[in-house]
């Protein structure tokens, strides 16, 4: 659908987190008529979770070269330098507009940011705001220029699935206001351009930090719409979330700050699987501690801060207080003493690299839809996510996406990205006897077979259960039945990605087969 020319385009934004709010506002901007849905509340999104901070070029002593290289490293080989270069160059403009936009990044006493250091950074680069709640200040802010703009916001309303003419996206179909009393209303929202901003899938899996509301949604949207998805296989498993009680993550900047990891006999292990210790990638400290928990008959490991500041308690545990006052109060919540005490940790599936293939400007394979966010796949992350680039990622492409629109829906050319090449996904996978389907069964298949560790027999297993279930007939009535189907959709996908890749290469790794060579990982850097 191409506009008129006497009307502005109309962008239809699904999601309300840093790359959906940052796409609305810019979209605005250029003059596009704007309406972002969100399904819950406008401020309810992965970004409000976000503890470790955003990354990016903001000192004199640190260069764009070493962050590209670092993201790289991360990525293992497979990121896309075109896309992480856009990343690190035009990083430092979008934390500056943020700060514009409200954003009070934690500064010190002369005024200057305080810097953060994360796993498999080469300088302190991250930037925090409320020393451990940098997502919740980064989404009230922009949650509050959004209320104040001409954007049209929809609460409470669920993707049911995008609407397309056969060759183009065209608005979407919705399921808005159910409640426990009501079923909704479904409606159809028509768009010149659509983007998809819905985050990630971490309800796939039984340990996750994430909110209840990522369910994979827009990834299975797109999926039945006909656009490319790619490197699913990649899901990134946070190392240390709080086994006690409800999953509560600890952030990466409390190792950042000299927290250790030690065993119940209390000896420090990172080191045995990495030079970098509790700084090594994520993928590798989340392994090292999985092993450790199997050698100690599956309980949790220990995240040490009692070393961190100073030799006195009462001082550390004000310093601890002060610079993660959010995980500070969640771990006293729990009757822990982290400033005399380690804490027990485990890991929890957190973020998913993969996603609807975009371009450069969030376009995808299919003309007028765009992803921006977790769900995009831009090529950035590769086989594993640099701790603190997702903000930045939601940020940077987020922006181009909104200033591209208006531009792309008055012209008749798309210039679709290619999508990555994906193998055959021609594996056995017929639905044989399989238990009776329950998101927690879903979830404990998928920790169990398609998790940190993998191989041919679990992953084949999974996907056997998974086309059972998935070819039972279900009529989905209701927002949770839909999430539910969305999340095998997903689950289909990730786990026939998984099977193609038998390498292990970053956070897919498989225990039936070697590494990627480290020299192949330096050569595809270097290149």
């Amino acid at each position: 659908m191409t506009p008129q020319p006497d009307r502005a385009p109309h962008a239809v934004i699904v999601g309300s987190g840093i790359a959906g709010l940052l796409t609305a506002l810019h979209a605005v901007e250029h003059g596009c008529r704007v309406t972002l849905v969100t399904k819950d509340v406008l401020e309810h999104a992965n970004t409000r979770y976000a503890q470790g901070g955003i990354a990016g070029v903001m000192f004199d002593d640190d260069r764009a070269d070493d962050h590209l290289h670092d993201t790289l490293v991360a990525g293992a080989g497979l990121s896309d330098p075109d896309a992480v270069r856009v990343l690190v160059d035009e990083g430092p403009d979008r934390i500056r507009e943020l700060i514009d936009l409200g954003v009070a990044f934690d500064r010190d006493g002369s005024g200057g940011f305080v810097k953060g250091l994360e796993a498999a950074h080469s300088y302190p680069r991250i930037l925090h705001a409320g020393g451990d709640a940098t997502g919740t200040a980064i989404e009230r802010a922009l949650v509050a220029r959004l209320r104040s703009s001409a954007v049209t916001v929809i609460e409470h309303a669920f993707l049911v699935d995008l609407l397309t003419d056969g060759t183009r996206a065209t608005g979407v179909e919705l399921l808005v206001g159910e409640t426990d009393s009501s079923p909704g209303r479904r409606e159809a929202l028509a768009g010149d351009a659509v983007v998809l901003a819905t985050g990630g899938a971490g309800e796939l899996y039984a340990h996750s930090t994430n909110p209840e509301v990522a369910t994979g949604d827009g990834i299975a949207a797109a999926v039945r719409a006909g656009a490319a998805v790619a490197d699913l296989e990649f899901f990134q498993f946070h190392p240390t979330v709080l086994a006690v009680g409800d999953s509560f993550l600890v952030s990466e900047a409390v190792r950042g700050e000299g927290a250790t990891l030690v065993d119940e006999r209390g000896r420090r292990f990172a080191f045995d699987a990495h030079p970098d210790g509790e700084l090594a990638p994520r993928d590798v400290v989340a392994r090292a501690i999985a092993r450790r928990m199997e050698e100690q008959d599956g309980r949790p490991v220990l995240l040490d801060a009692t070393g961190i500041h100073s030799a006195d308690p009462a001082e550390r545990a004000a310093f601890l207080a002060r610079r993660f006052p959010t995980i500070d109060r969640a771990v006293r919540e729990r009757g822990l003493d982290w400033a005399r005490q380690p804490i027990p940790v485990t890991p929890a599936a957190h973020y998913l690299m993969g996603g609807v293939v975009t371009d450069l400007y969030g376009r995808t394979t299919l003309p007028g839809l765009y992803a921006v966010g977790e769900v995009a796949r831009t090529g950035v992350h590769g086989a594993n996510r640099l701790a603190s680039n997702s903000l930045l990622e939601g940020a940077v492409f987020g922006a181009r996406a909104g200033d591209a629109i208006a531009a792309d829906a008055a012209s008749a050319s798309w210039p679709a990205p290619v999508p990555p090449t994906s193998g055959t996904r021609e594996h056995s996978a017929e639905g044989g006897r399989a238990p009776a389907f329950t998101r927690a069964a879903l979830q404990h298949l998928m920790w169990e077979h398609a998790g940190l560790r993998r191989d041919e027999a679990g992953l084949a297993h999974a996907a056997s259960v998974i086309a059972a279930w998935r070819a039972q007939h279900r009529d989905p009535s209701s927002e949770h039945d839909r999430e539910d189907e969305n999340l095998l959709l997903v689950a289909e996908h990730l786990v026939a990605a998984a099977r193609d890749r038998s390498e292990s290469v970053g956070a897919h790794f498989r225990s039936d087969a070697a590494p990627v060579a480290v020299g192949a990982v330096k050569e595809a850097v270097a290149c």
